[in-house]
């Protein structure tokens, strides 16, 4: 069954440190390895790889490292994340300054990548938001480059665990526009991308594979 693996929605937490610009996500140490994993197997041997909604930057610093052959370009539409992103990633040398980037915006300030990453943002912002990101995506992506979209998803044909039920009410509680989308309803509005690899992962999540074609 496919879970709720979030108990909080919120993309980061202030860290512990005080007067730290740095912020936390407690699931980025949870999941970064296993999304690593998928991402050796996925992403090109050099380039660019754009990562959309990077939130506190913790996986930014940590994937970098993972991928020195790959530049790491971050990018989050929310102040404090972008402060908290140039935080973590200060001194890696393959993570490029982090964009003020809203995924739905009909623009983006980026022309062209090798790969586009996308981590538990689908959930917490508007349906605007995926649709932006496909459409994003689809301007800065040649033929055959992949767009990877991690978090839980619904599925049609897999009968939704109680646990995500809660979850997905909650994040409704907390603003109507949000929660668990379909991979089907995803996969509808990916237009310019086939749907490559469905991936489970830990904890009730799913990696979704997306071709450009």
């Amino acid at each position: 069954m496919i879970g709720g693996a979030m108990t909080d929605p919120a993309p980061w937490i202030p860290g512990e440190a005080a007067g730290e610009d740095r912020r936390h996500a407690p699931a980025t140490l949870r999941n970064r390895m296993a999304i690593a994993d998928v991402l050796r197997a996925v992403l090109p041997r050099s380039g660019t790889v754009l990562e959309i909604a990077s939130g506190s930057g913790e996986h930014a610093a940590y994937f970098a490292g993972e991928f020195p052959a790959l530049a790491w370009q971050p990018s989050d539409p929310d102040r404090a994340a972008l402060t908290s992103i140039a935080a973590w990633c200060a001194g890696i040398a393959n993570v490029l300054p982090p964009l003020d980037l809203d995924a739905a915006a009909p623009v983006w300030p980026v022309s062209r990548a090798d790969a586009v990453l996308c981590i538990n943002m689908l959930h917490i912002s508007p349906w605007a938001a995926t649709l932006g990101l496909m459409a994003g995506a689809a301007r800065v992506l040649d033929t055959g480059a992949p767009l990877l979209v991690y978090g839980p998803f619904l599925r049609d044909d897999v009968p939704t665990a109680p646990s995500n039920l809660a979850f997905d009410e909650s994040l409704r509680e907390r603003d109507p526009a949000w929660g668990i989308r379909s991979i089907g309803a995803v996969a509808e509005a990916a237009t310019g991308f086939a749907l490559d690899q469905t991936i489970e992962m830990p904890a009730n999540n799913v990696m979704l594979v997306f071709r450009r074609v």
